[in-house]
């Protein structure tokens, strides 16, 4: 019989270092989103359980309508402050309507380390199958520095000699840390030692910024920080979830800049690179879309020349109207696509399944969390720079 593999994430609803955690935005997403879609990528993990005690949770969950989840309703007992994650495995474990098998693999994740990709749990998994020596795999990060132990006081260097201290970078003692962010062990062990892991034991390596755990809000905005400049831009190209792309008009599609000849006739200036975009996503099955506040001709014979599916002109709120379209053409929010710069731009961006802004967005837009911030100006290939980069 084939041996099942099985995801497990704890999600409590009644976390007290950083209220409603689970489900609190961490860069534009549920922060539970990121590892439910790390797992749910990872094509080896056949079935995805959260244990969840919260009605809140269960919901944003079913919202994202992932294939492979299923929720799994944890006791109270087991949803207490000092309840442990091994007490809601076990009782998991007894009480799957599924019943798993001794010989079943079983993934602990936990979202408080938000660093996982499919990719880690893929190559994670594919060791524990080859190399069957090893009872437990968890993840871990190499940890750079000199540490120290003290007991009664007195001070003892870990790994290093203090006599014939080397330079940092060629230190060569460093210390291995556990980092939490997802541990494997076979069903039988789980049950005989009422553990997450057994020995023999061996750890998979994650990067340095993974050693960062959320715990305090301190932790959040140093996590955030961390993940939208490392993770944020290979994870979230995901093409083939995009089915709807929008864009503003001013500061985006042009410069920003108001032109008026000796009539007093105001004119706009287009980047001929950004009109190709649209090409592009026509060409691949993707709607496209202006969304303006404004009411021009010129924006109506640009959209009519690139032929644009949807010209929304004197739009006021940005956001309802779209949630609306996505109402009538039957997509989710989650799968439009959204560039914009202003303060009439932020809701509709804080909400959108990818968003990004220019170079030259102001601030407020910029400090979305999961933004992606161009490399190009507004009108000088912004939009051409989002479509090739993060959709197609």
């Amino acid at each position: 019989m084939k041996k099942k593999v099985i995801a497990f994430i704890p999600a409590r609803g009644g976390s007290k270092g950083i209220p409603g955690k689970n489900i609190k935005y961490f860069c534009g997403k549920p922060l539970i989103y990121w590892s439910l879609k790390a797992a749910r990528e990872c094509e080896t993990i056949d079935k995805i359980v959260v244990a969840t005690d919260s009605n809140e949770i269960e919901k944003v969950i079913n919202d994202f309508k992932f294939d492979k989840v299923v929720i799994y309703r944890r006791l109270d007992e087991n949803a207490r402050d000092g309840s442990t994650t091994e007490s809601v495995m076990l009782e998991f474990i007894e009480n799957s309507k599924d019943p798993l098998e001794d010989e079943d693999i079983f993934v602990l994740i936990q979202t408080t380390n938000p660093f996982l990709d499919e990719n880690s749990l893929t190559k994670a998994l594919d060791i524990y199958k080859k190399y069957e020596k090893f009872e437990s795999i968890l993840s871990v990060v190499e940890v750079d520095g000199f540490f120290w132990q003290v007991n009664n006081s007195a001070f003892k260097a870990v790994n290093y000699n203090t006599q014939k201290r080397p330079r940092r970078q060629d230190q060569t003692n460093k210390l291995i840390k556990e980092n939490g962010s997802f541990y494997i062990n076979r069903v039988e062990n789980i049950i005989k030692f009422k553990n997450r892991i057994k020995e023999p034991f061996c750890g998979y390596h994650m990067p340095w910024f993974s050693a960062f755990e959320l715990d305090t809000p301190d932790d959040w905005d140093l996590c955030e920080f961390l993940f939208k400049k490392y993770m944020l831009k290979t994870i979230t190209k995901i093409k083939k979830n995009i089915k709807l792309f929008l864009t503003d008009v001013d500061g985006t599609l042009t410069d920003a800049g108001m032109y008026y000849n000796n009539n007093g006739e105001c004119m706009k200036k287009f980047d001929t690179r950004d009109g190709k975009a649209f090409e592009l996503l026509r060409n691949v099955g993707i709607q496209t879309g202006i969304l303006t506040g404004e009411i021009s001709d010129f924006v109506e014979q640009r959209a009519d020349k690139l032929k644009i599916d949807y010209c929304l002109q004197g739009v006021v709120t940005k956001y309802i109207l779209v949630c609306k379209l996505c109402e009538q053409i039957k997509i989710d929010l989650a799968e439009v696509a959204y560039i914009g710069d202003d303060l009439n731009d932020f809701e509709l961006l804080f909400k959108v399944g990818l968003a990004a802004t220019p170079a030259d967005g102001i601030d407020k837009i910029k400090e979305i969390p999961g933004i992606i911030v161009l490399d190009s100006k507004g009108g000088q290939g912004a939009v051409r720079e989002f479509v090739e980069k993060y959709i197609l």
